[in-house]
This record gives C-alpha cells, sequence and structure tokens, in this order.
C-alpha cells in the first residue's frame, strides 16, 4: 500500500531533487570532458547522431528525434554547419523545404566522438533485464514530464 502522507510526499520528493541534482552534475561533467575532447556540445552531437541514424532530415525532424526545440535545433545546425559538419540541401521540388545531411567530415567526427554516457552506463545497464530496463526509462519519461510541466506552464505535456 502507498504511503501519501504529506511528510512521506515531500521526502521523496526532496529525494527525486537530490538524485536529478546528481544526475544534472554528472552530465556536466561529462559535458565538459566530450566539449574538450571533440568541441561539440551534447546537444550537438545528439543532433549528427539524429542526421546519421536517419539520413538527411527536416529541422521539425532533427528536433522531434532530438527531442529538442526548434529554435535550439536551428541554432545548432547553424554551428555545424559553420564546422562542416553537416551540409543543408534545399528541395528542388519545394523550396521552403531545407534538409540537414551528414558531411563526411560530420560522419568522421560523430565516429570518433566518445560515448555521451560514462565508461561503463551500457554495460552496466545491459545487466538489468528488458523489463527492468523500460520501466527505468519510464520513470525517466515520467520525471521528465512533470519538469516539463512546470516550465510549460501547462498540463499539457501530462496529457496521456
Amino acid at each position: 500500500m502507498m504511503d501519501n502522507k504529506p511528510d512521506t510526499v515531500i521526502n521523496n520528493a526532496d529525494a527525486v531533487m537530490k538524485a536529478i541534482r546528481r544526475i544534472a552534475h554528472a552530465i556536466d561533467i561529462r559535458s565538459k570532458r566530450i566539449g574538450r575532447e571533440t568541441g561539440l556540445t551534447i546537444p550537438q552531437i545528439v543532433v549528427l547522431k539524429a542526421v546519421s541514424d536517419q539520413g538527411a532530415l527536416t529541422t521539425a525532424a532533427i528536433s522531434k528525434q532530438a527531442d529538442l526545440s526548434p529554435a535550439t535545433t536551428v541554432t545548432i545546425l547553424d554551428k555545424l554547419e559553420a564546422k562542416g559538419l553537416i551540409t543543408r540541401i534545399r528541395s528542388t521540388s519545394d523550396r521552403r523545404t531545407v534538409q540537414a545531411a551528414l558531411t563526411e567530415t560530420g560522419a568522421r567526427t560523430l565516429e570518433g566522438a566518445p560515448s555521451l554516457f560514462a565508461d561503463g552506463f551500457a554495460s552496466d545497464f545491459a545487466t538489468f533485464t528488458g523489463e527492468e530496463q523500460r520501466d527505468i526509462v519510464a520513470a525517466f519519461k515520467m520525471v521528465a514530464d512533470l519538469l516539463d510541466r512546470d516550465d510549460a506552464g501547462s498540463s499539457e505535456s501530462m496529457a496521456r
């Protein structure tokens, strides 16, 4: 039976915030290391990976794939294009449609990029059963939805 007493809820919320702070700290450290090694940010690598995995994509498709806002995606694409890692291709049938494609330099850069996770994460995560992995992913998504709802100022992101 769940204990939903106010003190328990507050203590659990505090524990969630503490865990989020630990995750944010670990990501910050990892991001700085990746930046030193590659000259790229984690979101830039995520965008490169989306384009690599899916082929030439529109900004909207990249935004969805990388879970970034369209404005952030455009800024990232501008930086990646300036570094010669992606190229933008305008559709000949619809001039409004522009797709980003990985360049050879972008493919080599992505191939040499370190894992976005700390060493051992993938192998440690693989020790969980498929059901446990799905439960972990679902829990992270629920927490992300709770945080997004607060930032968005609406309950839209909680709609299921």
